[in-house]
């Protein structure tokens, strides 16, 4: 794959799945936008270590995805820089799990706000100049949670993700056919989200899994990557799960 000379916007580039997903495009030439919010000296350290070891332009770009002024700062200022944006990956996302008795109105919008309504304007402001230009790659970066894998605990989050998955069937049909518009559905991860999980509910959880643990970030990033790429130009409107064969029955 080569993405010389293409230019990426990544939300939530500073860690887990985000990063992984800038470290690969940046070895296949390119140009990145990485998106933070809290994490400035991840996005910074990011930065300095993938303009060290190739030839690209990076830009960092601080927006909360709640705020949609902030959004559209951020769209503006990455047209200001690159002109273009070929490929938005939406991979920001928070979960607040709690009991059903404690979600609170206020968590649940929050979850809401950061996991569907993010992506829904940022594909609505980045899209625009990608129909201009008559390309681009939009991946969202859903769950398993958001197909068949529920939890009471995550109630809001997986709400969330099926909300993100029936958005990117929504926008792959409006967009058509300039741009493709595809998710990818990882189930457990090993990302600083899960990292407070309890470990005897992890291993419950691996005995559910064929591959028997968790992925790594890096091999989701791998898949979003393939579909921002034009190796996957006749994939639109498509759910890849990719959760080690697991088997919640």
């Amino acid at each position: 794959m080569d993405f010389k000379n293409k230019v990426a916007l990544i939300t939530g580039s500073a860690t887990g799945i985000g990063k992984e997903v800038a470290i690969l495009l940046a070895k296949y030439n390119c140009n990145l936008i990485l998106n933070y919010n809290t994490s400035l000296n991840e996005a910074i350290n990011l930065k300095k270590e993938l303009e060290n070891k190739y030839q690209i332009k990076i830009i960092l770009v601080k927006a909360d995805i709640t705020n949609e002024s902030e959004i559209k700062k951020m769209v503006e200022t990455s047209i200001l820089a690159f002109g273009k944006i070929d490929i938005l990956i939406n991979n920001a996302g928070i979960a607040i799990d709690t009991t059903f008795e404690d979600k609170t109105k206020a968590n649940f919008l929050k979850i809401l706000d950061t996991n569907l309504v993010g992506p829904f304007l940022l594909s609505k402001y980045v899209g625009k100049y990608m129909l201009e230009n008559k390309y681009g790659k939009i991946v969202n970066v859903a769950s398993t949670n958001g197909i068949d894998t529920n939890y009471v605990e995550s109630l809001d989050y997986d709400a969330s993700k099926a909300g993100l998955i029936s958005l990117t069937k929504n926008l792959a049909c409006y967009y058509a056919p300039y741009i493709n518009v595809n998710a990818v559905a990882p189930g457990w991860v090993d990302t600083p989200m899960n990292k407070e999980l309890d470990k005897s509910f992890i291993e419950k959880e691996n005995k559910k899994i064929l591959l028997n643990r968790f992925a790594s970030p890096e091999e989701i990033a791998k898949v979003i990557v393939f579909l921002a790429s034009d190796e996957a130009s006749y994939i639109n409107s498509e759910i890849i799960r990719v959760d080690g064969g697991y088997n919640n029955g």
